[in-house]
């Protein structure tokens, strides 16, 4: 792997500008939905998880590129990212009254004890799938050094043919630039399948199909998040059994490195989270980083979780917090792991943890009372 480097911060106008679908998400609690009456709506996307994050925990100037329906739900959600400090650059559409096109809805139980959470999407008619090569001034929007690192994902590189196509464009309007790309690999299955039926094809196709498509955008990636069996589906590369070595256990990650390293000479950084199972309440946490051909691993902690939706958000939001602000990869890999672990204290899928609580963590901290 090459060296990364990080932009200066001195005359640049982002931090971070991520490019991804903004969505709601409806959580019912702990309550099953079928018997749920009321559900709290939650502002997320994983792409604006990042920049979210890096704004209200870590006091970045970040900024998001995206759809946007100009209806009330539209302007719910454009209300929190006015919230969050996060610059937004639209693509607007207009809702015909009826049926769209329209924010995409994510409905995510918390689940409790031995019962898991549950997610499934409605993401009929979404904007965001309607976005193309051409819809955002990305020359402009990089031009003198405006913006330090560039972040997207697997997720909405899955919501249509032309979302990725945008990936692409995107990233390489950055790398002229100057500036870090990054990509969270996010492999969703129910996504891709999706996708590939509205072309007549089947799961296998559709998993050949996300490889496809997903080692194009990797050709232009530095920073790489994705954890074992997102690089063996995401980018179809040959690993060993992670299920064999245990969830905990970093060596079927870095064993997968040199593939990685082989296929992909650009990608200069790898990571991901560990995380065992105990119930859906319980679970061990950990972190790994391979940087400029070295690894490094974070502590475990027990976590009692809360909402677990965010937390891998939540860890690369840290790690880049660490890189883009010149500290060494393993403070860099510890506040990720510490940000991660945080995030699933709370409700929803961004943070609502400050900078000292991530600091004290990642140093070791406890969860005895501030006083």
């Amino acid at each position: 792997m090459s060296v990364l480097s990080i932009p200066a911060a001195e005359g640049a106008v982002h931090d971070l500008l991520a490019l991804g679908a903004l969505v709601t998400r409806l959580d019912p609690g702990i309550i099953p939905f079928a018997q749920a009456d009321e559900y709290l709506l939650h502002v997320s996307g994983g792409e604006y998880n990042v920049a979210t994050n890096l704004s209200t925990c870590f006091g970045m100037r970040t900024a998001v590129a995206s759809a946007m329906v100009n209806y009330p739900i539209g302007r719910r959600i454009e209300y929190a990212v006015q919230r969050a400090g996060v610059t937004p650059y639209y693509k607007r559409f207009d809702h015909d009254g009826v049926r769209g096109p329209n924010m995409a809805i994510v409905w995510s139980d918390r689940g409790q004890g031995a019962r898991a959470p549950v997610v499934f999407y409605n993401r009929s008619n979404e904007a965001a799938q309607r976005l193309a090569p051409g819809s955002f001034n990305w020359d402009e929007m990089f031009s003198k050094g405006r913006v330090r690192w560039f972040h997207s994902g697997g997720i909405f590189s899955a919501l249509s043919p032309t979302t990725s196509q945008l990936v692409i464009e995107a990233m390489q309007a950055a790398k002229k630039a100057g500036a870090v790309v990054s990509f969270d690999l996010n492999y969703r299955a129910k996504l891709w399948a999706v996708a590939a039926a509205e072309q007549g094809k089947n799961a296998a196709q559709a998993e050949e199909e996300a490889a496809k498509t997903l080692r194009k955008i990797a050709e232009y990636v530095d920073v790489l998040v994705g954890n074992e069996e997102d690089l063996q589906k995401g980018l179809g590369l040959r690993g060993q059994d992670v299920e064999a070595k245990g969830q905990l256990d970093p060596s079927a990650f870095f064993g997968m490195i040199e593939n990685v390293k082989k296929d992909f000479p650009n990608i200069k950084a790898v990571a991901t989270t560990l995380r065992e199972v105990h119930s859906t309440n319980r679970h061990s946490w950990s972190a790994v980083l391979a940087l400029d051909g070295k690894t490094y691993q974070a502590p475990t902690a027990e976590l009692d979780v809360y909402d677990r939706v965010g937390g891998g958000d939540g860890f690369a939001a840290g790690l880049f917090y660490g890189l883009l602000s010149g500290k060494d990869p393993q403070t860099s890999l510890n506040l990720g792991w510490a940000h991660g672990a945080l995030v699933t204290t709370t409700p929803g899928d961004t943070s609502m943890c400050s900078l000292d609580q991530v600091t004290a963590f990642a140093k070791g901290g406890s969860a005895r009372i501030q006083r």
